[in-house]
Order: structure tokens, then sequence, then C-alpha cells
């Protein structure tokens, strides 16, 4: 078994993406989060061709979607020659199997979609270990549907037992791996959090925010470093930790793994030493991509997600990126038309809006690619971490 690669394969394929319409999503919100699985799959090496959304009241616990929508996919997939179909949500073992049965194609969840992306990413063994804990955490309940080589076990005289035995074999297999990838993970957290001791008392900066903003960019914006960026999710999956001056003033600035919605528990288990970075960072710099359409949703999760790990109370500054690509909604004039689309807002209308009220120690525009605005956003993280030393250390241990 390929231990980086456990489902998706390299080569680019054809698929359908799947999802429905329940009481708690709404029609534009099931779109939005169709899009997202497109970019996944684009990213993960695939190409949709169709998309299928069904109105339900919840997911069928049988096959997700209704039997008609799956025969209508089924027809679909069949004419198309299409190789893949990929649900946006987590598909129980059960429906899984199902769901195979009747489609007889490849079938992947939103989960496993996001655990491939993170095997392909992964490059350092700390962020391999990770990824490797949360694919086989996934595959354990999974294994009737995974190892095909069990249904080539029969019973009968001569070949009794293996047959009945060897699923629970291999499922002690995977236990016995699961657990020697955590005391794996145990030891590498260690030697991060000895590394992270031995860093002094300089103040620590981490920037957060959803997967695709820009955290990268700017990271190599403010170090002059060559942190890896590209307009794809989850280009960076491993910290990386740069010393930083701004004038006459060094802190530590730290690149972190980007948020997603419905973000697999497997992996947010696995990165939590990742996650230990924005625990222990001093100040938060929250990146949100302003010309995404669903700014504020992914500002929202965000946030949540900082709060599950008790970052509410810590300085905060807002970074508002890609200002250079920005079209604000159009609104209604006084007349009661419609009122055409506006791009490149200037920064004073910027700053008159609802996003420099949110809550937040200070916000700020910017564009790293084009750096607009960035003198503002070093005066900015200057005075907040000058703030930072002189409340936590005396005066003669100062470092500027």
């Amino acid at each position: 078994m390929d231990e980086g690669h456990v489902l998706v394969d390299a080569v680019e394929e054809t698929c359908v993406l799947v999802g429905i319409i329940t009481s708690t999503v709404t029609d534009e919100q099931a779109h939005e989060y169709l899009d997202e699985l497109e970019f996944l799959a684009e990213t993960a090496g695939a190409t949709s061709v169709k998309r299928f959304t069904q109105k339900l009241p919840m997911a069928n616990p049988r096959t997700f979607v209704g039997t008609g929508k799956l025969e209508e996919i089924k027809e679909y997939v069949k004419e198309n020659g299409v190789e893949l179909v990929i649900f946006d949500d987590e598909l129980s073992p059960s429906q899984l199997r199902n769901i195979e049965r009747e489609l007889e194609c490849k079938i992947l969840d939103r989960n496993i979609l996001i655990l491939d992306i993170f095997a392909s990413r992964a490059r350092t063994s700390h962020a391999k270990t990770q990824v490797e804990l949360a694919q086989m955490q996934y595959m354990l309940p999974r294994l009737k549907r995974l190892w095909t080589h069990l249904e080539r076990q029969k019973g009968g005289i001569g070949l009794r037992g293996p047959g009945e035995s060897q699923i629970e074999t291999d499922r002690r297999i995977i236990q016995t791996r699961i657990a020697l990838l955590k005391e794996k993970l145990k030891e590498i957290d260690k030697q991060m959090s000895v590394q992270r001791g031995n860093r002094g008392q300089l103040v620590r900066v981490a920037l957060v925010g959803y997967t695709n903003v820009g955290k990268s960019t700017m990271m190599n914006m403010l170090s002059k470093s060559e942190v890896f960026a590209e307009n794809k999710l989850f280009a960076t999956l491993d910290t990386t930790v740069r010393k930083v001056v701004i004038e006459n003033l060094p802190f530590l600035l730290t690149d972190t793994v980007g948020f997603i919605r419905k973000l697999p528990h497997q992996l947010v288990e696995s990165f939590k030493s990742t996650l230990d970075e924005v625990r222990e960072a001093d100040l938060l710099i929250h990146v949100v991509d302003i010309s995404h359409p669903n700014f504020e949703d992914q500002l929202n999760i965000v946030n949540e997600t900082l709060a599950e790990l008790d970052n509410k109370d810590k300085p905060m500054i807002l970074v508002f990126n890609k200002i250079d690509a920005y079209k604000h909604n159009p609104g209604i004039d006084s007349d009661g038309n419609l009122e055409e689309e506006s791009a490149n807002m200037t920064l004073e209308e910027l700053k008159r809006t609802w996003m420099n009220r949110l809550p937040a120690t200070k916000c700020v525009f910017i564009s790293a690619t084009d750096k607009d605005n960035v003198e503002e956003l070093k005066e900015t993280m200057y005075s907040e971490i000058k703030r930072i030393f002189a409340v936590r250390y005396p005066h003669n241990n100062f470092l500027y």
C-alpha cells in the first residue's frame, strides 16, 4: 500500500460533484460549497465536468442522495466515462459501500479529498507523519471497502480461517501503525516544543486565515524569504518560522496551515502541534482575501476555529489582502436602480466600510502582491509588537 497517496492518483481525472440542499443550507450556499469542492478537486488534479444537487430534509442514511438522483448520476457517469464522483460531505462506511456498488466507479468524500491534498503537499517528516496518521484513522472503519484483496479470500476446504480472520489482521496492522505514528508525533512535538522554548524572549507573531488568502505571499514580503506560495488550496502545510526586523525591532513570524470549512477532525487532531504555534503566539495577524466572493464566511470560520483554540482574547491585526482584485457588491441607488459593480475602491473608501469596524485590535487593507499600503501594515505591526515588549519584559531586556 502506498502510504503517501492512498486514494487519488497523480494523473488528471474527470469527476462530478454531488451536494445536497437542506433546511440549514440554502441553494446559494450549496453552490458556493460546490465551488470550493471544485477548487479542492482541481488542487488534487481532477477536472469537474458536472454538478448534481438535491433538496432533502437530511442526507439519505443509505446513499446520501435519493435513489432517483443516484440513478441520474449513474447514467451520466456511464454515458460520459467519468472516473470519479466526489461528495461534499463526509460519507459513512456503509454509504461509501452502497454508493460504490450502485455507481461502479471511484467514490470520494470531501474529507478524503482534503487528506489526499495534504498527503501530496507534505514535505517534512513532521507533516508526512501528521497526514499519514490522519489517513490511517480515516481508513480504519473503511477497511472492507478499501482493501480489495479481502474479496479474493474465500472460505472452503483448506481455505477456512484466513478469509475470516484477514480483516481483523489488517485492522491490527493499521492500529499498530496508528500507535507508532502517535509515538513518533509525540517525539517530534517534544522537539518542536524545545525549539519554541529556545526562541528566547522574541515576540511571536502568527499569520492565520482561510486557505489560499495570501499568508505565504505576506510571509515572503515581510521576511524577504522564499516560502512556497501558489494559487492553490493548502499550498503551505509545514509551519515556517522566520526572524523579521521592522525598523529596529526583531520578532518571530510564523506562517501556519490554512483553515477551511469542514476540516476533517482527523486532521485537526494530527495537526495539534502545528496549531500550537497559533496558541503560543503573542500577536495574531488574521489575513482575509477581500477579493473572494464569500470572504465574510471565511472570516467567520477562522474566528470560530480560533475560539476553539482559546485565542479569543489575543491581540489581533485584521489584514484585508488582495485589495487590487476587490469588487464590492453593488447596492441600490437613490432612484431604486441597481448600481454597477465597482472595482478598485480607494483606501479611504475601504476604511469607511463596515470592515474597518470589525472587532480587532487594528484593521489594515493591503495588496501583498502589488505591495500596496504595506508600510501601514508594518507600522501597525511595529506599534503592536513594541507594546507587547513594553508590557511583558523589563526595560533592560528590550531587544531594540
